[in-house]
């Protein structure tokens, strides 16, 4: 099998960012967002998903974190459509419960070329560190519309954010590896019964 990757790169008015993605690495992540949790997330998400994840964005952060944050989503989620190419022999849905001390989350995941997300979590706090709190659903968003997936990321509780958001990355990090891991068995058919996803 060819290896699985992409390179993304997006300029606007509001950010520059420079992406590159390994879908079957070891979990090397080299990622300088200027949003220090983002960054710690992301991490976690290549660590626990086995993605080799090079990242460089640059952004208006006199303004706010939202354009930065927003755009390296829409960017991974770009990488992730690219490299799974015509997502053949994919295992296709998979999902993953993973704790943080007093938190736990779930992240189910499907590859079937269907956007859509669904993200159950509430926060005390309305950041942490440099990322706004409500802007975790919709960075789950970017990453499924543009990576054309299916996610549902749910906290069941939890009292402390950043153990709950980072239970949410980590959670998302497998549900992907999973998902994404080629089935011998499909012998690189297309895991739909129509034939296309």
């Amino acid at each position: 099998m060819e290896p699985r990757r992409a390179t993304i790169t997006r300029r606007t008015g509001e950010t520059d960012i420079s992406l590159e993605l390994t879908v079957d690495g070891s979990g090397q992540a080299d990622i300088d967002t200027g949003i220090g949790f983002l960054d710690h997330m992301l991490t976690l998400w290549a660590k626990h998903g086995l993605f080799d994840l090079n990242l460089r964005a640059k952004g208006d952060l006199h303004v706010d974190e939202h354009h930065t944050a927003e755009d390296v989503c829409i960017c991974l989620g770009q990488a992730l459509d690219r490299a799974f190419g015509e997502r053949r022999g994919l295992v296709r849905t998979a999902h993953s419960f993973v704790p943080m001390d007093e938190s736990l989350a779930l992240v189910a995941a499907d590859l079937g070329g269907r956007p859509y997300c669904v993200v159950q979590a509430e926060f005390a706090t309305p950041r942490v560190g440099q990322l706004g709190t409500d802007l975790i659903a919709h960075l789950f968003e970017s990453i499924a519309v543009h990576g054309r997936m299916n996610l549902h990321a749910q906290v069941l509780y939890g009292r402390n954010d950043h153990h709950k958001i980072e239970a949410l990355f980590k959670a998302l990090g497998r549900a992907l590896d999973a998902a994404a891991r080629v089935d011998e068995r499909l012998a690189g058919s297309v895991p739909s019964t129509k034939g296309v996803l």
